[in-house]
């Protein structure tokens, strides 16, 4: 029975942001991988200076199909792990029929799941960017820190941006907003199980959303569950008592697939 997981990184970030929870996965005999969005495979201090002009164009879509791509390439389904914008993509991978199981963290929002009030004011900045559908657009200090990492102390949250934060596409969240590539049919009967995370001060997907998607999937009659984090923000796959999380996560694969 295939322990390979594929660990999908959202936006803003490049696979760096999953090196804690692969080493906690490799330590457990997992086989991890964790490819990076498309043009986003390079050093982040190379993407920062100068992010590829292609990036712009990628699409919600267009990242599921990268990712059903290198999922194709294995002998055997892996375990989906997702974070933000990775998050939807896991559910929309799994709504193709593809992955042994998936866990979306504090996920991008399907076509059907309203944003919170609090969740749109944290897209702002993007969604009202001149011309951000076809730019690629950069996250400020002042945003990471209020939107993404807001449970982090000052010094964490500036070492986290300086680390791992890099540009990203607006045009995914101009599809988000709008419905457009982000549809699952929750009814599914064919996909895999599913595991949700929701960090309950979280401002980009609110422990509401993630609610509303726990509801929502729950009518397909494959398991679908929910674990909810106190005192966590967006970034709790990095921040502060991480490893919780991907306890949790583990336990849950281990009951779910009785993978020892």
């Amino acid at each position: 029975m295939s322990k390979t997981i594929i660990f999908i990184h959202g936006a803003w970030v490049t696979p760096e942001c999953w090196e804690s929870f692969r080493s906690f996965y490799e330590a457990k005999g997992y086989q991890c991988l964790a490819p990076a969005w498309p043009y986003l495979d390079r050093p982040i201090s190379e993407l920062r200076r100068q992010p590829a002009n292609e990036l712009a164009q990628q699409s919600i879509g267009l990242l599921v199909d990268h990712f059903e791509r290198e999922i194709k390439k294995l002998p055997e389904p892996p375990i989906l792990i997702g974070h933000s914008f990775g998050g939807l993509i896991v559910q929309l991978l799994l709504d193709r029929g593809l992955g042994r199981a998936g866990v979306a963290i504090d996920a991008a929002p399907p076509r059907g799941v309203l944003p919170s009030l609090t969740a749109l004011r944290s897209a702002l900045p993007v969604l009202l960017a001149w011309q951000s559908w076809k730019r690629v657009l950069t996250m400020s200090f002042a945003s990471f820190s209020s939107t993404f990492a807001n449970t982090l102390s000052p010094a964490e949250q500036r070492l986290a941006y300086d680390r791992y934060i890099v540009p990203a596409p607006g045009r995914i969240y101009l599809q988000a907003a709008l419905g457009l590539g982000n549809s699952v049919h929750f009814a599914n009967p064919n996909r895999a199980p599913l595991l949700l995370i929701a960090g309950e001060e979280d401002k980009t997907s609110t422990a509401s959303m993630v609610e509303s998607m726990y509801r929502k999937h729950r009518r397909s009659p494959v398991s679908v569950d929910i674990r909810r984090f106190p005192h966590r923000s967006h970034w709790l796959i990095a921040e502060s008592g991480w490893e919780e999380v991907a306890q949790e996560i583990q336990v849950w694969i281990e009951n779910k697939l009785s993978v020892r």
